[in-house]
């Protein structure tokens, strides 16, 4: 960064391995990162996980950014045509229709590696991929201010901050005022834990395994009191989409007895009030099943 022409101030520096998830950023690291804004001025601050291939970045204020805000960012300015991203990423990659084509792929970097493969050799422009952690994938050339990026497809926490400052260097604005750019959405996700793999299995069953209509009547009948049901996409567990344009996905975890919810709305704060109700309702459906399985 400072090769770059960055002035950079270097804290919280440590010999020993921290485990950092860039999807679930500790209490105490959301409130140092507002401090540090306020002590030092800075532009942004930047941080990546333990083993540096999922990158944090901050705006000014030290609010930290959504990974799959960032990946889009930073696909907008490499001026990428098709963007692969998980099922589970925020929708403003859509509505911002900034890009040619968007696929969505099942949550982990070996499903999006396998849909940039197939884009990139079909399409006729550049090709490239995020997940909600932060991570970007680039599958093929890009080519920007007289020079050529080659591809690295695999995960990259380098790529993500740099494109994001020249980004809103280019477009004379602070990172928080890049971000009012897009269409405001915004993400919260939680778990419910030890929930078996056989009741999730089950619950997601009950909303996929019919036609499209009694489908839409299950999910209304569950998720009660949310809104309507208009579509559902059973990618990766079941991802709904509400006639208030309200999202709640729900899958099984791939490495635990738990059970995943992610939720999309248009502030923050509506984002976790729905996410809570959501764990509540799933909660509630996880009692009412092992009640109906001992009777």
């Amino acid at each position: 960064l400072e090769q770059l022409g960055a002035s950079v101030t270097s804290l919280g520096r440590s010999e020993k391995f921290i485990s950092v998830d860039t999807e679930a950023i500790r209490p105490e690291d959301v409130i140092l990162a507002k401090q540090w804004s306020q002590q030092h001025n800075f532009d942004c601050i930047i941080s990546t996980d333990g083993d540096g291939d999922r990158p944090l970045i901050s705006d000014e204020n030290g609010n930290w950014l959504r990974g799959d805000v960032a990946g889009m960012l930073c696909a907008q300015y490499l001026n990428i045509g098709s963007v692969v991203t998980p099922v589970s990423s925020n929708s403003v990659v859509e509505k911002s229709n900034y890009f040619k084509n968007v696929i969505r792929t099942k949550i982990g970097s070996p499903y999006v590696i396998e849909a940039m493969q197939k884009e990139a050799s079909g399409a006729d422009r550049t090709v490239a991929g995020y997940e909600a952690n932060g991570g970007f994938l680039q599958q093929t050339s890009i080519s920007m201010n007289h020079s050529v990026l080659s591809p690295l497809p695999t995960r990259d926490a380098v790529i993500v901050p740099i494109a994001i400052m020249l980004f809103a260097q280019q477009q004379k604005l602070t990172i928080s005022q890049l971000l009012t750019t897009l269409p405001q959405r915004y993400t919260f996700s939680d778990r419910i834990k030890n929930f078996p793999i056989e009741s999730s299995s089950k619950l997601i069953n009950n909303m996929i395994s019919n036609d499209a209509e009694t489908n839409l009547q299950t999910i209304k009948s569950l998720f009660n009191g949310i809104g309507d049901p208009i579509t559902f996409d059973n990618t990766d567990g079941v991802r709904i989409t509400f006639s208030t344009d309200d999202v709640v996905h729900i899958r099984p975890s791939g490495n635990a007895p738990e059970l995943r919810c992610y939720t999309e709305s248009e502030t923050t704060e509506k984002a976790e009030k729905l996410n809570q109700h959501c764990i509540e309702i799933l909660n509630k459906w996880r009692l009412a099943d092992n009640k109906l399985e001992v009777e």
